[in-house]
C-alpha cells in the first residue's frame, strides 16, 4: 500500500468527546496482545500502520467500522469489537449533537431550518473548515479535522438505497456571506445546486426582505424514524437538545410549514443560488 492511500484511509488524530474510545482501545490491545500479533501486524492485516493502531489502542483516533469489523475478524473477537460500531460513529461528534446524529442517519424525513451557517449536511469540505476554524473559543486542528471528517460523513445520507425526503429552508444571507472566501463560496453554491436536482431533496431560501418570518426564533431539525416517532432537535449555545413531546414537536412542524410557504419556492431558491454563483 502506497504512503498517499493509506494517509487517505487514516483517521486524524483527535481528543475524544467520550469514554468510548478509550475503552475500545483497551479492549484491542487486549484482544491483539492474547492473540500474540504486533501492532504492525494488525495494521498490515487491515491497511493501517502500526502507528495508527498504537493511536485507536489509547483512544488518541475513532476507527471507522471498516477497520472494527476487520480488526474483529483477524482477533477473533467474536463479535467483542462490532458491538462498538454505533457508539464509535456517536463519538466522533461533539457531545451536544451525539444522539441527534444517530438519529438523523436512520431519519425517514429529515427537515432542517438554518439560519447560522449553511447545513452541515450540504457543506462542501472547504467550507467545513472554514466554519471549524472560526469556531470560539479556538479549537486546536486535530478537533477541527475531527469535525469536518464528522460532518461530511453525515452526508452519505444521500447515499442511501431507500431516499429519505430532506428539505432545507436557508437564510438569504447565508448564500452571500463568503465564509472562507470567495472561491470556498463559489465551491458551496456549486454544491448546494447539485443536491437541489436531487428527487428526494428541495432547498428553499428565505429572502431577506421578507416582512413576515415564522422562525425568528432560530434554527431546528425535524426528524422522523422508520417506526414512525417525530423528534425535533434545536440549537442553542451550550444547551442544545432534542425535543421528543408531542407539543413541543408539533409547534416546531408548524413553524417549518409556515416557513416553507413564506420562503422562495425550491425553483427560485435554486435560481436564485445561480444568480449568486455568477455573481461570485
Amino acid at each position: 500500500m502506497s504512503e498517499e492511500v493509506q494517509a487517505e484511509q487514516e483517521a486524524p488524530e483527535v481528543e475524544p468527546d467520550s469514554v468510548v474510545p478509550l475503552l475500545f482501545g483497551r479492549l484491542l490491545k487486549r484482544l491483539r496482545t492474547q492473540a500474540g500479533m504486533e501492532r504492525a501486524e494488525l495494521g498490515s492485516r487491515t491497511g493501517y500502520s502500526g502507528a495508527t493502531i498504537a493511536s485507536y489502542e489509547q483512544g488518541r483516533r475513532i476507527p471507522n467500522a471498516k477497520f472494527i469489523m476487520q480488526a474483529d475478524e483477524g482477533l477473533n473477537a467474536r463479535g467483542m469489537l462490532v458491538e462498538f460500531i454505533e457508539d464509535m460513529e456517536k463519538a466522533q461528534y461533539p457531545a451536544f449533537f451525539q444522539d441527534a446524529a444517530a438519529l438523523e442517519k436512520k431519519a425517514v424525513e429529515l427537515h432542517v431550518f438554518a439560519t447560522k451557517a449553511i447545513p452541515g449536511l450540504l457543506q462542501t469540505e472547504d467550507y467545513a473548515f472554514a466554519v471549524c476554524r472560526m469556531w470560539r473559543p479556538l479549537l486546536d486542528e486535530e478537533t477541527v479535522q475531527k469535525r469536518v471528517a464528522a460532518r461530511l460523513a453525515r452526508q452519505d445520507i444521500f447515499a442511501q438505497p431507500v431516499f429519505p425526503t430532506i428539505s432545507f429552508v436557508i437564510e438569504e444571507h447565508l448564500l452571500r456571506r463568503p465564509l472562507g472566501g470567495q472561491a470556498v463560496m463559489r465551491g458551496q453554491l456549486e454544491q448546494i445546486l447539485l443536491h437541489g436536482q436531487r428527487r428526494n431533496v428541495e432547498i428553499q431560501v428565505m429572502p431577506t426582505a421578507r416582512e413576515a418570518h415564522a422562525g425568528i426564533e432560530g434554527p431546528f431539525t425535524l426528524i422522523e424514524t422508520k417506526n414512525g416517532r417525530r423528534i425535533a432537535y434545536v440549537e442553542a449555545y451550550k444547551s442544545s437538545r432534542l425535543y421528543t413531546d408531542r407539543e413541543t414537536v408539533r409547534e416546531l412542524e408548524q413553524q417549518y410549514g409556515v416557513l416553507r410557504a413564506q420562503a422562495l419556492t425550491p425553483s427560485e431558491s435554486l435560481a436564485l443560488v445561480e444568480k449568486l454563483l455568477g455573481e461570485t
